[in-house]
């Protein structure tokens, strides 16, 4: 990395923007837990969390990290600043050890591991980004055959999702929940492009707000937004977040990649080497996931697993928490 004064300005937004947000998934935890104490569990469909001051200090520390994040790659390369992003699963992790004690066994450390190291792999022989230079632009890209069959493919993955599986595996199934937010949180990130493309366009004297693919773009981050947030919390309110932040984050990051390479066809610039680098990326991500499913309940104590597993416990009125219950 160059020693300039924007990198080093970029990395330092990065790395806080990592420690914000891998705090809040614990913070969000800790208000769920609370909220579920004397109101209904957002995994059920309640919204007592939204009186709880720490499932909004959560929301606060999530949307810091979130804002550093998006100065951070105003100041650093993405080929900074995105890896750097495997960092608040480590944080999270560590945290939900020491404060939710939430035991991970060290399988499940290598499965975090390998889920890092094939996210980090893929970010970093991901093609150059196309520059972009007004939101209409973006509307080009975004209304192209491509992006326009992966928005489908999403929208019938959320649908299917949503109405069939929620209500009979929500709560037993992580994927469930992640698999309506973490591609939903793809469609996110474009959105959220063009949106910034706009401000930034705007700030520059090129008003961009006089457009109305600019307000399409933002109803759609809006939606989207608020989508991921109620199922995000339904996956941390009803499982481990050792597991559901790695995870999340595998899913988000390769949602999201391959969303960019579909809309920017990135992939036309790539040689047989980058390609192969990407899909061996994939292949760790995919090692290290299956890693975490398959070791989630080794090293717990047998009276812990009777007291957060059994099925008796699932069905009653009792506000034992779900965090182990994968």
């Amino acid at each position: 990395m160059g020693k300039t004064h924007d990198n080093v300005v970029g990395l330092i937004l990065a790395i806080s923007s990592t420690v914000f947000i891998g705090s809040s998934f614990i913070i969000k935890k800790m208000g769920l837990k609370k909220a579920a104490d004397h109101g209904n569990r957002a995994a059920t469909g309640g919204h007592s969390y939204l009186y709880e001051p720490w499932w909004w200090a959560g929301m606060i520390s999530m949307i810091a990290g979130e804002i550093a994040n998006f100065a951070a790659y105003a100041f650093a390369p993405a080929i900074l600043v995105t890896p750097l992003g495997a960092l608040s699963i480590i944080f999270s992790s560590v945290l939900a050890h020491f404060i939710l004690k939430e035991k991970l066994h060290i399988f499940g450390v290598l499965g975090c591991a390998l889920c890092v190291v094939g996210s980090t792999s893929i970010v970093l022989h991901a093609p150059k980004e196309k520059d972009i230079h007004s939101v209409k632009e973006v509307w080009e890209l975004a209304t192209g055959p491509g992006f326009i069959v992966y928005i489908c493919a999403i929208v019938i993955l959320v649908c299917v999702l949503h109405f069939r599986f929620v209500r009979s595996h929500g709560q037993t199934h992580m994927m469930v929940y992640l698999g309506i937010c973490s591609p939903t949180g793809s469609i996110t990130v474009m959105g959220v492009k063009a949106v910034g493309i706009a401000l930034k366009l705007t700030f520059e004297g090129t008003n961009q707000f006089v457009y109305f693919e600019t307000w399409i773009f933002t109803v759609v981050v809006i939606g989207c937004c608020l989508l991921q947030i109620n199922y995000l919390n339904k996956a941390l309110d009803a499982f481990s977040t050792a597991v559901v932040s790695p995870v999340y984050y595998v899913m988000f990051t390769s949602f999201t990649i391959v969303a960019s390479i579909i809309t920017f066809k990135e992939w036309a610039k790539q040689d047989s080497t980058q390609i192969a680098t990407e899909l061996c990326g994939f292949v760790t991500i995919l090692s290290g996931t299956f890693l975490l499913h398959r070791t989630k309940d080794m090293g717990n104590k047998p009276s812990d697993a009777s007291v957060h597993s059994s099925p008796e416990d699932n069905n009653s009125n009792t506000k034992t928490p779900l965090s182990n219950q994968i």
